[in-house]
């Protein structure tokens, strides 16, 4: 059975460039949990670090997928404004191939038209944590652009009662059978614990993204991004053979 896995890699907008009234709700929202005047601004830039995880706040810098076949690409974004730190295999970041992985650069607009013409192909999706993050995030952000998604990645959170249509298996949840596992893990922990290599091992992880891409380390993103979805379909192989029990094989 065919199947897609990916993942996405996001930046926070400019906060300058916000309106005065969001900038002013996240001026309350710091004196509300600062304990003193001085740790007003301490706060402020803990909420600015969490704008990448927010779609109504965030933006869409890298999509990365691969299916059963190994067939696989990753859409990402540069800065026009701010040329690559390191320079690519043509001198600059532009469109090239290794390993079989396509890389291709357009705007946020032009890389979800790219993935949802991928997905319509495939059914069955595969994340990890992407009900919580990745997939509504890419709903949102393409509705955001005027696209509408091929297909509702946010189908019933159990694999059981998705009978028809899209399936979503979201290994975060497989693998904490629904919450049963209080503690939500992190994809390096499960992966090592797995034994397959983890893709935060690269030097690069998802909190560093923002800075990376203001630094113009756009290449570097992309094959981050695409590690993760390596580590993620190599982790789905360990479930599906040793631990799925509510769906249709995958082979």
């Amino acid at each position: 059975m065919s199947y897609l896995v990916f993942d996405i890699e996001t930046i926070g907008k400019q906060y300058d460039e916000l309106d005065e009234t969001t900038k002013s709700y996240f001026r309350q929202w710091a004196e509300r949990d600062a304990s003193s005047d001085d740790q007003v601004e301490k706060e402020l830039e803990n909420i600015k670090r969490g704008l990448p995880f927010s779609p109504f706040l965030g933006e869409i810098v890298a999509i990365g997928m691969i299916d059963e076949q190994d067939k696989g690409a990753v859409y990402f974004r540069i800065d026009g404004s701010n040329p690559p730190l390191t320079k690519g295999r043509s001198g600059g970041v532009l469109d090239f191939e290794d390993g079989g992985i396509q890389y291709r650069v357009g705007s946020e607009k032009e890389i979800l038209e790219k993935f949802w013409e991928v997905s319509r192909n495939y059914y069955t999706f595969v994340t990890f944590n992407g009900r919580a993050f990745d997939a509504p995030f890419l709903m949102i952000r393409s509705a955001a652009h005027g696209i509408r998604p091929s297909r509702n990645l946010m189908p019933n959170r159990y694999l059981s009662s998705q009978k028809f249509g899209t399936q979503h298996v979201d290994l975060s949840d497989q693998l904490t059978f629904y919450g049963a596992v209080r503690r939500l893990p992190k994809l390096h922990f499960v992966t090592k614990a797995f034994h397959i290599e983890s893709p935060k091992e690269g030097g690069m992880s998802g909190e560093e993204v923002p800075k990376a891409f203001h630094d113009g380390r756009y290449e570097e993103i992309a094959r981050y991004c695409m590690d993760d979805v390596v580590a993620t379909k190599k982790l789905f192989e360990s479930w599906n053979k040793y631990l799925n029990y509510e769906s249709n094989s995958y082979e």
